[in-house]
């Protein structure tokens, strides 16, 4: 494992929107043209992670050459986000079957324990447990393919590529859900980070408000900092703001407030696990969110690909949620500041899908999710 590391800047602040529409071009154009960050890079057979845990201070990426390398990002929150868990672990099989092979013997059956690793990594975001499905699927159908490596990396570039296209597909369907509604310029709440750090990627929530920005329909967002990892304020807040959008950053616990008296029109999230009748798995708060949205007569909005959605499991009662150690919350930059209590830490919480107004995948959008309309989408192709 190796890094490098450059000092964050926060650049040049300029409103880029209308740079994009000076330009005549078309919307999928202006996304493409959006996309300014990344998190994940995979090049000369090694997997290259942003360090999220100290954005915005500093730029850090880090090189990982192992399955178990990869396993530790994810667990330790170098990478997060459900899209970017799912395309690291696929490379992360790509690494470890080039060692597997590498050894000799039956590498296929010894790859085994490195799927394991990988699955114990975080049991929430069902993306990660997609893509080693997906991952042993073409396993299973190399036979004797003369190049077996070559077919599982161009398998796992090909992950990444996927969701980044339905990125710029869930933002345009997205957008055009947000005009048909309300297309004037509005108020945006989000919670936690679902941008081009999270994804491979424009984003999945944060996609679609990046849209709504270039179409001239968003006049603010405002971001809660979401405790404990602060991924609003370290990582959404950053994001935004360097790419001109307005932003305020917001303790969670305002958030209530804030669509009582700034004129809110949209919640908007992303998901880490999405049942089969439409519950939603998301970071801790996103429940208490969509509560406060259906008092305050506030739309709601899930955007996640469709590898999110795990048609096996019935409801969200039977999404398992991760729970980490309570030091989290009693602690910041490792001093104490809590008092000498235990701490409840669970990390993603469920929203009823009768909470939701919208779920917005790349294979389209389902208003009022429930199980019938859940099984139909998952019936059709891809948009794009």
């Amino acid at each position: 494992m190796a890094k490098y590391t450059r000092a964050s800047s926060r650049g040049d602040r300029y409103n880029r929107r209308l740079l994009f529409m000076s330009a005549g071009c078309g919307m999928r154009d202006r996304l493409l043209a959006a996309e300014k960050v990344k998190a994940i890079d995979w090049r000369d057979g090694a997997l290259y992670l942003l360090d999220q845990r100290i954005l915005p201070f500093e730029e850090t990426w880090i090189a990982y050459t192992s399955a178990a390398g990869v396993a530790e990002a994810i667990r330790s929150m170098v990478v997060r986000g459900a899209p970017a868990i799912g395309i690291s672990t696929a490379y992360g099989v790509v690494l470890a079957a080039r060692a597997r092979f590498a050894e000799g013997g039956d590498w296929q059956a010894a790859l085994e324990e490195d799927f394991a690793l990988l699955a114990d990594s975080r049991p929430t975001a069902v993306n990660l447990f997609w893509a080693l499905g997906r991952m042993r699927d073409r396993l299973e159908r190399l036979k004797d393919h003369a190049d077996p490596m070559a077919v599982l990396e161009a398998e796992a570039i090909a992950i990444h590529e996927s969701d980044r296209e339905a990125n710029l597909t869930m933002a345009q369907l997205g957008v055009d859900l947000i005009r048909k509604h309300q297309g004037n310029a509005q108020a945006i709440l989000t919670h936690c980070n679902t941008g081009a750090l999270a994804t491979g990627g424009f984003g999945t929530a944060l996609g679609v408000i990046r849209g709504a920005f270039i179409e001239g329909m968003v006049e603010r967002v405002y971001a809660n900092e979401t405790r404990p990892w602060l991924q609003g304020s370290r990582l959404t807040a950053w994001e935004l703001s360097n790419e001109g959008i307005p932003v305020t950053l917001n303790a969670d616990s305002a958030a209530a407030h804030i669509m009582k008296t700034k004129g809110i029109t949209w919640v908007i999230v992303g998901a880490d696990r999405i049942t089969a009748n439409g519950d939603v798995a998301n970071k801790i708060g996103t429940y208490q969110l969509a509560v406060n949205a259906m008092h305050h007569g506030v739309r709601f909005m899930v955007v996640a690909p469709s590898s999110t959605i795990d048609m096996n499991l019935a409801s969200g009662d039977d999404i398992p949620i991760e729970e980490r150690d309570g030091r989290e919350l009693l602690e910041v930059g490792g001093k104490r500041v809590g008092a000498d209590v235990d701490a409840f830490n669970p990390v993603f919480d469920v929203t009823p899908a009768d909470l939701i107004d919208a779920i917005i995948t790349e294979k389209g959008i389902v208003e009022r999710p429930d199980t019938a309309k859940m099984a139909q989408l998952m019936c059709r192709k891809r948009l794009h």
